[in-house]
C-alpha cells in the first residue's frame, strides 16, 4: 500500500453500493480514505460540482449521468460515453475519466487471448458495454455483435452461432439473483473465451458453464482492480506500485471466497468448520442449523415426515442462499452430494474441502440415513461424490485444532 495520501478524501459515487468491493481494494492500494456515497439521481449534480471529494469513482447508474456536470471528459471516457472516475483540481474544475477501459483491457491480457481477427459478442447495451465494445473494436475484432434485450432471441443467436468471444456486460447472474445465465454456451460451438464483468458471485451460471465445456474464462474482479489501480493514479498523479493488481485480486479472491466443509455425517465438519472460522475471522454457517431455521423443522424430522427427496429440495433451497454469501465457512450435510444440481450454488464461490475420517469413527446419533443402512454402504454409495465436488481433501486427524491446521495449510496453497 502507498502511503502519505491521508489528506484526502475519496469515494465511490453509485445508487446501492451495500457489496462494493471498492473500499477494500482502495485500502490495499493507498492509505487516503475511501467513502460509499449513496445518492438518488437528483443530487447527482450538486454532489460532482459541491460534493467536497477531491477525488471519486463512479458506478451504474450515474457512469452517464455525471458527464453534463463535468468541465472536462477525457478522451476515451468520450469515445466511450461513459466516466467511472472524477478528479476535482485544485481551481475547483472537475474532470472526468474511464479507468474501465484499462481495466477490460487488463482482463482481455490476463485471459491471455488474441481477439484480433474474432468475431465478438457483448451481450448488453449500458456502460460495462460501451466499454468492451471500444477495447474490443480498438484491437481489431473481425466483427462485433451487440445483444440487448430486444435481441436476445433463439432466433436471432442462431444468426451468431461462429461468435468466438463473448462478454457478458449484463448484471445477469450478478449477487444476490445468482443461478441465472443471459445465454448458453451450447448455441456457440466456435466459442474460445467468456469474458464476464461480474465479479460477485466469482463464477456466474454463464462462467459455470464455461468451466464445464472447458472454455477459456475470466470473471469481472480482475477489471475491477485494474481500474481501481489506474483511478489511483488519476486520484494522486503518482504511479502504483508494479505488480499491486495481481496482488491485490489473490488477496479479495481469498478474502470473499467461501470455505464449504463436505463429508460424511458425523465425520467433524462442524467442530472443525466453526474452529476454522474463529481461526480466520469468518462466519460460521452449520447448513443444518440454517435448513431448521428456514423450514421450521430439523433435517431428521423432513426426511422422516416428508421423505428424502423432498428434504432433499428444501435442503437445495438452503445451499442456494449459503452459497450467495462471500468470505464464509460452511459446513454441509452429509446428503449434499447425491444430488448434482447442488453442486453450482457451493463452487459459485466456494472452495470445497472434502473432510475425510475413519468409518469407524464417525458418528450416527440422530442421522437417519446413516441409521437405516450400514456405514459402509453408504460411504461407498457416496464416496464418488464426494471426490466429484472436492477441491481439496483433507484427513481429520481426530485433534480438532491439527484438523483446522491442515485445512489452513491445504488453502494456503489453493490453487496451486
Amino acid at each position: 500500500m502507498k502511503t502519505g495520501y491521508k489528506q484526502m478524501r475519496c469515494g465511490l459515487l453509485g445508487e446501492h453500493l451495500g457489496h462494493s468491493f471498492s473500499p477494500q481494494i482502495h485500502a490495499a492500494i493507498a492509505d487516503y480514505g475511501y467513502d460509499l456515497v449513496e445518492l438518488p439521481q437528483e443530487q447527482v449534480g450538486e454532489f460532482v460540482k459541491h460534493g467536497g471529494y477531491d477525488a471519486f469513482n463512479v458506478t451504474i447508474p450515474y457512469k452517464q449521468t455525471v458527464i453534463p456536470f463535468l468541465n472536462t471528459v477525457s478522451p476515451e471516457a468520450d469515445r466511450i460515453g461513459a466516466v467511472n472516475t472524477v478528479v476535482r483540481h485544485s481551481d475547483g474544475t472537475v474532470h472526468g475519466y474511464n479507468t474501465d477501459y484499462f481495466g477490460f483491457s487488463y482482463m482481455i491480457d490476463r485471459l491471455g487471448i488474441d481477439v484480433r481477427g474474432k468475431k465478438a459478442m457483448v451481450l448488453g447495451t449500458g456502460g460495462a458495454s460501451l466499454t468492451a465494445r471500444t477495447v474490443l473494436s480498438d484491437r481489431g475484432v473481425r466483427e462485433l455483435v451487440v445483444i440487448g434485450i430486444e435481441d436476445n432471441t433463439p432466433e436471432n443467436l442462431a444468426l451468431h452461432s461462429d461468435t468466438e468471444i463473448i462478454v457478458n456486460a449484463t448484471p445477469v447472474g450478478m449477487y444476490p439473483h445468482t443461478g441465472k445465465t443471459p445465454v448458453s454456451l451450447s448455441l456457440f460451438p466456435q466459442c474460445l473465451a467468456v469474458l464476464d464483468v461480474i465479479y460477485n458471485p466469482a463464477r456466474t451460471a454463464l462462467i459455470l458453464e464455461a468451466e464445464e465445456r472447458k472454455i477459456p474464462y475470466i470473471n469481472g474482479l480482475y477489471m475491477l482492480v485494474a481500474q481501481a489501480v489506474k483511478a489511483f493514479e488519476f486520484f494522486t498523479g503518482d504511479p502504483a506500485e508494479e505488480g499491486i493488481i495481481d496482488v491485490i485480486t489473490k488477496q479479495i479472491e481469498d478474502q470473499t471466497r467461501n470455505i464449504i466443509l463436505i463429508g460424511m455425517p458425523g465425520c467433524g465438519k462442524s467442530t472443525a468448520g466453526r474452529l476454522l472460522a474463529d481461526q480466520m475471522d469468518r462466519p460460521f454457517y452449520d447448513a443444518d442449523d440454517e435448513f431448521t431455521a428456514m423450514h421450521d423443522m430439523t433435517p431428521a424430522q423432513a426426511i422422516r415426515e416428508l421423505g428424502e427427496d423432498r428434504f432433499r429440495q428444501m435442503e437445495h433451497l438452503v445451499l442456494c442462499e449459503l452459497g450467495k454469501k462471500s468470505g464464509t465457512v460452511i459446513a454441509c450435510g452429509g446428503g449434499v452430494i447425491t444430488r448434482e444440481y447442488n453442486y453450482a450454488p457451493l463452487h459459485q464461490n466456494g472452495v470445497i474441502l472434502y473432510l475425510k475420517r475413519e468409518l469407524s469413527r464417525l458418528a450416527t446419533d440422530g442421522r437417519p440415513l446413516s441409521q437405516k443402512t450400514s456405514v459402509e454402504a453408504l460411504f461407498a454409495a457416496r464416496k464418488e461424490g464426494y471426490e466429484r465436488f472436492a477441491d481439496l481433501q483433507i484427513q481429520n486427524t481426530e485433534i480438532p485444532e491439527k484438523t483446522v491446521d491442515a485445512m489452513l495449510a491445504a488453502l494456503a496453497r489453493f490453487p496451486e
